[in-house]
């Protein structure tokens, strides 16, 4: 299987800051595959190197086997970018912002009108209005079909979901969905956990590294600990307390409950009176399944553990 995007060893430095630190990885044809992470971990750095808007300090970028510096006018031909920000003119109604893009890259709305059929029908019918009077998701509806129209060989969508309303993220994973009969490679960033489990493959960057490549399902079994919910009445009050049991390893607020890891596999009789001795007496623990966010800080953790381990042995 060809490999449309091939990096090694990118490194990129904007002054003391290092916003990518040795980025190795591969993207295979017709994937989608995602790179999850907070902001600030280095995803729009990454992104805007392989759309050939920034040059890497160290390492070598390869995208359908052309070098990413020399052969950046011929990339920026056959790549589509959907940055995180609305990047749209405003001012221009949404079939002008269409016809614009398309004429840039030499085609015409006619010509690809299949491609993005599916996305375009959405908004086809508000085509007069002008796109800063769009709502988020059909700003990103707009931003994905001039992203498309000149039929690229791969997309970069750039944390595409952010700011848009839950039934409107799924509509636009739906739809990117559907891309795959055409053919097209899709790299995306996203800080949403749950949109991972989309992608064929996923990378957790965190500080400009990254943690590790797997696929969403492989990634979860990797979690290594048993992991527990805890729930109360006093979240906050219970969050303190479990950090401050002795047997806890880990305890991170997650929706309504906390997910907690002890240094033994079950928690027993001195945990549960040690709740009681703080004031949680209503306290309800369950096993759970770790989802990537899990394995997520448990990376982020191991991490931070190593780097103290250099700082002191420096």
């Amino acid at each position: 299987m060809q490999k449309i995007v091939e990096s090694s060893g990118i490194s990129k430095s904007f002054g003391t800051t290092k916003a990518l630190n040795d980025i190795t990885f591969s993207v295979d044809e017709s994937e989608v595959f995602g790179f999850i992470g907070p902001d600030g971990a280095g995803k729009t750095t990454l992104f805007r190197i392989i759309t050939t808007l920034l040059l890497p300090d160290v390492g070598e970028l390869k995208v359908f086997g052309m070098n990413g510096i020399t052969g950046f006018k011929e990339l920026r031909k056959n790549i589509g970018y959907m940055p995180g920000r609305f990047s749209l003119y405003q001012d221009l109604s949404v079939e002008e912002n269409l016809n614009f893009y398309a004429t840039v890259f030499g085609t015409t709305v006619e010509e690809n009108y299949d491609l993005i059929s599916d996305i375009y029908s959405h908004i086809e019918p508000f085509k007069k209005r002008l796109a800063g009077k769009l709502s988020g998701g059909m700003k990103q509806k707009l931003a994905l079909s001039c992203a498309l129209i000149h039929k690229p060989r791969l997309l970069v969508l750039d944390e595409p979901t952010t700011g848009v309303d839950a039934v409107s993220r799924i509509e636009f994973w739906d739809m990117l969905g559907k891309l795959r009969k055409h053919n097209i490679t899709i790299l995306v960033s996203t800080p949403y956990m749950d949109e991972a489990i989309r992608c064929d493959r996923v990378a957790l960057i965190q500080d400009g590294k990254i943690l590790t490549i797997d696929t969403p399902q492989k990634i979860r079994d990797g979690f290594s600990r048993k992991l527990f919910t805890v729930k109360s009445a006093e979240k906050y009050k219970l969050i303190n307390t479990l950090r401050e049991y002795p047997g806890t390893i880990t305890a991170y607020p997650f929706g309504d409950s906390v997910h907690v890891t002890f240094n033994d596999d079950i928690p027993g009789n001195s945990f549960y009176n040690f709740l009681k001795n703080k004031g949680i007496n209503d306290a309800v623990v369950n096993g759970a399944e770790a989802g990537i966010e899990d394995r997520f800080l448990e990376l982020m953790e191991t991490g931070s553990k190593v780097q103290r381990l250099k700082g002191t042995t420096a």
